[in-house]
């Protein structure tokens, strides 16, 4: 068994101290650490945070030296070895590792050194109590196994191997929690940080929602228990999936205040990251592409199914919300509409296919540049869209669905755990409803063209419209004259101190033609100062087709550019039941939503 021992070492220098045993080590034993975390497809190389490694052999000092960006190896050593790294851990997201007088956080991937060659031996975690009379009222809250802990869960814990040691993060600290039961499995929710909300409340509302899930992919649930680590934060957003737990980054504002029983957008929302990364207990942890399995966590691994993980699990966190009684047809559908939008205001999905979107994350994704919108396309939002469109196709046209399809991949893939080839997804959709649907998904996977999505919901009595945006600072437009279009510079922009600080400049727009460039600092438009304030107040007295002098500088240099207004593009996708739908599509949108 390898055995590790965490001690949370400084919370004023934000220190774990984690040691790692092994008995009878081979020659030149090397350990290492991940340079990526599943679930997030970007090489982060967390043996940067490593400040300090130590390492003891039958009570002696034994030498330990780096061998590589990530690993380590440890010479002459004899029938016993420790090895101790000290870890920095200041990244409060949910990818990493986290250490102040407040709180602690850690992802396995970041603090568990692995002795290579012995990853599928079990494994043996304590977790020791930190010294420190700021941490007297702390608690753990991890999916792991527990084997022999105090009432505040430090002490000994256990995982089978080292896949699955990394695979439970902890969340050490003051919060508050709730218990529940779905499909006959206890849940447990905790939330760390400052906030005021209504803890049985919420656990009620996911009780609902892991019920539509577990009945979504039937019983029994793949896992024995789960967790929700939830941390309300001031700003920030995120999750990530693991096996028998999720992380959840939120706004401390998303959550209900005690009393109120209303759905409100932002809670809404809070509910709709739940329901995302609980969907990836099944579709992407246990229904994963072949590609990782195993993972290889010292390098890139690629696959062009990341829309199908993603972007299907994007279409059903709120097709769930609907099915679990949380969010009417009506929300479902502003909700859907919100989703699109932000598709269609991508320059760049017209430039880049879904396929390519999954197989160039790595690069790409996780490391946006200025001109990624005009490049480039979001496999969550897009893949979404692609999901309802393929949905929306087998229900019309023959008796599968998506839900069946997912259900199917469980079967095969997820019960069986086995990985998924690359085509194997496209496959199934087209062997289960006897369609050929090899149109389909060379545009919708491998192209680049829009999807008639608007026909196909008008046959589910759905009513789809896109319409200018008239909303101040998402493409820079406004409309003063409610008869006249709202119009746009073409770019998408933050306050700075001395006007707008250009973050984007949209492909073929009116700004791009002029030569405004990102990074630019707009300062006038007409010789009258700009501001975020007044940028639209400025535009109302403008038409489209006119010329205005917008005044920035660049590189401390004064500039101007004429720039030629232009009407704002029809990106704004609005969705409604319509109110008489013939029997058919009726019955279509019923099925479907339940309505």
């Amino acid at each position: 068994m390898i055995r590790y021992r965490v001690r949370l070492a400084n919370l004023n220098s934000h220190h774990f101290e984690v040691s790692c045993r092994v008995a009878n080590p081979a020659p030149g034993q090397r350990f290492s650490l991940p340079s990526w975390t599943p679930g997030s497809y970007l090489l982060r190389e967390y043996a940067r945070h490593v400040t300090a490694i130590r390492a003891t052999s039958d009570g002696s000092r034994a030498p330990v030296e780096k061998v590589s960006k990530n690993s380590w190896q440890c010479d002459a050593a004899g029938s016993d070895l420790t090895v101790t790294a000290e870890v920095f851990a200041l990244d409060r997201s949910v990818r990493g590792a986290f250490l102040d007088a407040k709180r602690g956080y850690f992802n396995g991937v970041c603090l568990f050194v692995a002795p290579e060659g012995l990853e599928a031996d079990p494994v043996e975690v304590v977790l020791e109590r930190p010294d420190d009379p700021r941490a007297t009222s702390w608690r753990v809250a991890t999916a792991m196994q527990a084997v022999e802990v105090d009432a505040d869960g430090f002490g000994r814990y256990r995982a089978e191997n080292y896949d699955e040691l990394i695979d439970h993060p902890f969340e050490i600290g003051e919060f508050a929690e709730a218990d529940f039961q779905a499909g006959g499995v206890p849940h447990r929710l905790v939330i760390a940080g400052r906030h005021q909300t209504d803890m049985d409340r919420i656990a009620g509302d996911l009780a609902k929602l892991c019920e539509a899930h577990i009945d979504f992919f039937g019983l029994p649930a793949p896992f024995p228990r789960y967790l929700f680590l939830g941390y309300a934060a001031g700003r920030g957003r995120g999750g990530l999936e693991h096996r028998a737990s999720s992380s959840l980054m939120f706004s401390r504002d998303s959550l209900p205040v005690p009393g109120h029983d209303t759905v409100s957008e932002s809670y809404k929302d809070f509910l709709s990251l739940c329901s995302h990364e609980y969907f990836h207990a099944w579709n992407v942890k246990r229904i994963k592409p072949r590609a990782f399995t195993p993972y290889r966590l010292d390098r890139r691994s690629h696959t062009r199914l990341l829309w199908v993980v993603e972007g299907v699990t994007s279409y059903y966190e709120d097709v769930l919300l609907l099915r679990s009684g949380l969010i009417d047809a009506a929300r479902y559908l502003r909700s859907l509409g919100k989703k699109l939008t932000r598709v269609y205001q991508t320059p760049g999905r017209l430039r880049q296919s879904l396929s390519e979107a999954s197989f160039e994350a790595w690069d790409k994704y996780y490391k946006p540049e200025v001109n990624f919108l005009n490049a480039n396309v979001n496999y969550y939002g897009k893949g979404a869209l692609t999901a309802l469109a393929l949905d929306l196709t087998l229900r019309k046209e023959s008796g599968a669905t998506l839900d069946a399809v997912m259900r199917e991949l469980w079967k095969r893939y997820g019960e069986a755990d086995e990985g998924m080839p690359e085509s194997a997804f496209e496959e199934l959709v087209q062997a289960m409803s006897g369609l050929d649907l090899a149109e389909f998904f060379a545009t919708a996977v491998r192209g680049t063209e829009d999807l008639p999505l608007a026909e196909l919901m008008a046959d589910f009595g759905v009513n789809m419209e896109l319409r200018r945006d008239k909303r101040f600072g998402r493409v820079g437009s406004g409309a003063g004259n409610t008869a006249a279009p709202p119009l746009e510079l073409g770019i998408r922009f933050r306050p700075h101190g001395a006007g707008l600080e250009v973050a984007v400049v949209m492909a073929d727009g009116p700004a791009e033609q002029a030569g405004v460039s990102p990074g630019d600092i707009l300062i006038a438009i007409d010789g009258l100062m700009l501001s975020e304030k007044n940028l639209l107040p400025r535009l109302a007295r403008c038409e489209a087709g006119q010329t205005v002098r917008i005044s920035g500088f660049r590189d401390e240099e004064l500039l101007e550019f004429p720039v030629t207004l232009a009407p704002a593009a029809r990106e704004t996708c609005v969705l409604g039941l319509a109110d008489k739908p013939d029997a058919d599509a009726l019955a279509r949108r019923q099925s479907w939503l339940g309505c």
